[in-house]
């Protein structure tokens, strides 16, 4: 007998969201626990959120990516500026490669969508386009499976497991 297919962890909302790019702290950890975070400058998602890529600067990251290849252990927050409805994903093993001309496509429609995110709060698109600069040359694809998922928008069910019954 095979089993039931497995639940997806991200709704087709929140896929939705992440694609069209809002806000990406991501995150990891040494050894010891001792956390390591910076802000992506792109992220893409897999229609059926099979797979996930935050990019972010080699020079600024560098404990981050660090920690990333030591123990595979990722977590990113996506949260959108304007709601601050936020969703936390995890995983136990992510691969680490450097960004390609071809990941450019995809780091400028971020940045457009991070302008138009961050307009709605107030701050000019010279302030995003400053916060995400990078040399992509300087940037490094980071690329996993989710294998859990997490509301963290502000309010009583911060903290619960998706898929949300």
């Amino acid at each position: 007998m095979s089993a039931a297919p497995a639940r997806p962890l991200l709704s087709p909302d929140h896929i939705a969201m992440i694609d069209k790019g809002v806000s990406a702290i991501v995150a990891s950890r040494n050894a010891d626990h001792r956390p390591s975070l910076m802000r992506a400058v792109g992220t893409g998602i897999a229609a059926d959120a099979s797979e996930v890529t935050v990019y972010v600067s080699r020079s600024q990251s560098r404990q981050l990516l660090q920690d990333v290849a030591a123990t595979g252990h990722i977590a990113v927050v996506f949260s959108q500026p304007m709601s601050h409805r936020t969703v936390q994903v995890k995983a136990r093993r992510a691969e680490l490669r450097a960004a390609v001309e071809s990941d450019r496509p995809l780091l400028g429609r971020y940045l457009r969508s991070m302008e138009d995110e961050v307009a709605c709060v107030g701050y000019d698109a010279r302030f995003v386009r400053a916060m995400l600069a990078f040399d992509l040359a300087d940037v490094v694809a980071i690329r996993f499976t989710p294998t859990e998922a997490y509301d963290q928008t502000p309010g009583p069910r911060a903290g619960s497991a998706l898929p949300a019954a």
